[in-house]
């Protein structure tokens, strides 16, 4: 697989002019382009691309996204198609700024991945936010045409940056959206409450290698494997200290990775969440509610500058995976699952440019009239708007898990379902038989050949005679019992469509959507991680222990017809890597005689609390 094939794989939205409305000649007929190292405090040197619309009758805004993933194609006279957030703010006219950060690309200095934020940063210490400010500080006393007023955006790592740029405190900052944006390493993409995503493994090539000299050139390369199945290579590869055989000593991410298994200061200190306190911008967040690399960090970057501001500060979260609302496909689709058309279109038209425009071009002046939280129903196929969000007009409803696969409103202590959970032989979190290099379309899979294995206990309500809607965090609280000293837990919210349910067009050729069962949202929780992600703790043979977790939030109708399914398991395989379940200091070091089969067992007052929209 070569270079830009694996970052279209990774999700990292070095999308082509087929999936965007400009071209790269486009773009030369209306833009002029100049590239320039703006100095940093320290005296390291970024490269910076600008493209300023060649109409210089005038000012226009600054948007910028800064990148790790590459300013390409270099050369002032080399032109891309994609150079703002979506072609109507291109063909309206912005100055659009891309900036490679630092240590990557042709740009200089050292690379730290997620970068710890410094509060009060004195003399020439510099972080992601300092870079930012200086940039900032050299385009718009620099930069011909600009009206004074910047924005940032990114989609995914370049979602980071545009959080971290809140942080700068520049005064010409006037607006961000970060989208799909990284807010923690150990709850986004490499971990899910400090499970390892084994299935992001390949990924960990593009932030691991470090470079001594700018380039334009890839200098790192991804580990050549001798198979297309990735459950079988790696259940042969074994426990995760074989897979030493592709990255060494040099792959400094890996080496991160496994010698900090919990959540400890190193992982801590790049968490960009907990400082966004009293932001002063305006900010909306995105999401695609079927992301499956980073749902932790959008949510909760909403919350936090909702919870300790007074900024302009919206969400809009669509039926996506990682991206999606970039695109213009005219059909929204999540592998199997079709949404309706003209999503993303919608989105780009009447929510980005419109922020944008007002915050950048109006001066904020007027009102805008977005709502504070737009939700896409997943299940109703439509938007909903909310006055805040986790919306206020909902009621806690819980359900427990009672015998014969049934969920009840009615706790048993004394009922207990028991699986055999062998290492050896993990539950597959999808059937597809492919390598993937990072995963995406498992978010809307179907969970029947899961539901048919004797070590996934299911329980779900009867045919549902009216419609429910549930909008906001799932919070499962589990009892549970191994006979190892470890385990994981994985829950998975499922809708069992009717059997008279049509296909769609994206509906695989060996599937029916008859009897779909749909997953809606589902999460993990590293049982050592239980009572604290940095003290680890083990499980006691044979007693009854709380778990519990938090599933991201969804806004999903089970309508009329169809049935509320919840699936649990102990392995999910290889999304995330298995556990031995004999407690071991760290998992990464773990050997092959550390990996034993164990019975799990899961007790009747359980229970999964949802919150349900009054109707």
């Amino acid at each position: 697989m070569n270079h830009l094939r694996c970052l279209l794989a990774l999700g990292l939205l070095l999308v082509t002019g087929s999936l965007f409305a400009q071209t790269p000649e486009y773009v030369k007929e209306h833009y002029d382009k100049q590239e320039v190292r703006i100095k940093m405090r320290d005296g390291i040197l970024l490269h910076t691309t600008i493209y300023s619309p060649k109409d210089k009758s005038q000012e226009y805004p600054i948007l910028m996204m800064r990148t790790p993933y590459s300013c390409a194609p270099y050369g002032e006279d080399v032109f891309k198609g994609r150079i703002g957030p979506n072609k109507y703010l291109v063909e309206e006219g912005n100055i659009f700024v891309h900036q490679d950060v630092r240590g990557r690309w042709n740009s200089e200095g050292v690379y730290d991945n997620m970068r710890a934020f410094i509060p009060n940063k004195t003399g020439d210490q510099i972080d992601e936010a300092s870079d930012t400010y200086d940039t900032i500080e050299w385009l718009v006393n620099n930069v011909a045409n600009n009206n004074g007023n910047v924005g940032t955006w990114g989609i995914s790592y370049p979602g980071f940056y545009a959080t971290y740029s809140l942080l700068s405190g520049h005064p010409a900052l006037k607006a961000a959206s970060p989208q799909a944006c990284i807010g923690d390493f150990f709850f986004d993409d490499f971990h899910h409450n400090g499970a390892f995503l084994e299935s992001y493994w390949r990924a960990i090539s593009v932030f691991g290698y470090m470079k001594t000299e700018p380039t334009t050139e890839a200098w790192y390369q991804f580990p050549e494997l001798p198979s297309e199945d990735q459950y079988q290579f790696f259940l042969d590869t074994g426990p995760l200290t074989n897979l030493d055989e592709y990255y060494k000593e040099d792959n400094v991410f890996w080496q991160q990775i496994k010698d900090h298994p919990n959540y400890d200061e190193f992982w801590r200190s790049r968490g960009i969440i907990q400082h966004l306190k009293d932001i002063k911008p305006a900010v909306m967040v995105v999401g695609g509610l079927f992301d499956a690399e980073d749902l932790y960090g959008p949510f909760n970057t909403y919350r936090m500058i909702e919870e300790t501001g007074d900024n302009y500060n919206i969400m809009v979260f669509g039926p996506w995976s990682h991206g999606d609302w970039s695109r213009t496909n005219e059909r929204q689709a999540i592998g199997n699952v079709y949404f309706g058309d003209g999503i993303s279109d919608d989105f780009q038209k009447n929510y980005e440019t419109r922020f944008f425009n007002h915050f950048l071009k109006n001066d904020g002046k007027g009102d805008l009239d977005l709502p504070e939280a737009s939700m896409y129903d997943t299940g109703a196929r439509e938007w909903d708007s909310y006055t805040e969000w986790p919306a206020a007009t909902t009621e806690k409803v819980s359900y427990f898990l009672g015998e014969n696969q049934t969920l009840t409103q009615t706790a048993n202590p004394a009922f207990a379902n028991s699986f055999v959970s062998d290492p050896s032989k993990p539950v597959p979190y999808s059937e597809d038989i492919k390598m993937v290099f990072t995963p995406r379309k498992y978010m809307t899979d179907d969970q029947r050949f899961a539901a048919r294995r004797p070590d996934v206990l299911i329980f779900e309500t009867p045919v549902l005679t009216e419609d429910m809607t549930l909008s906001g965090e799932i919070l499962a609280k589990l009892q549970v019992a191994t006979t190892g000293s470890s385990a994981d837990w994985v829950v998975k919210v499922i809708d069992v469509y009717p059997s008279d349910a049509p296909d769609y067009p994206e509906t695989q050729k060996y599937l029916k959507m008859a009897n779909y069962h749909m997953m809606v949202r589902s999460e993990v929780m590293r049982g050592r991680f239980r009572e604290s992600f940095s003290d680890p703790k083990a499980f006691e043979p044979n007693q009854k222990t709380p778990v519990n977790l938090t599933l991201q939030g969804i806004n999903h109708t089970f309508l009329k017809g169809h049935k509320l399914q919840i699936q649990i398991q102990s392995t999910w395989f290889p999304l995330i890597d298995r556990n031995p379940q004999q407690y071991v200091p760290n998992i990464y070091k773990a050997e092959a005689k550390d990996f034993s089969k164990e019975t799990h067992t899961v007790f009747g007052d359980s229970e999964i609390e949802f919150s349900v929209l009054k109707s």
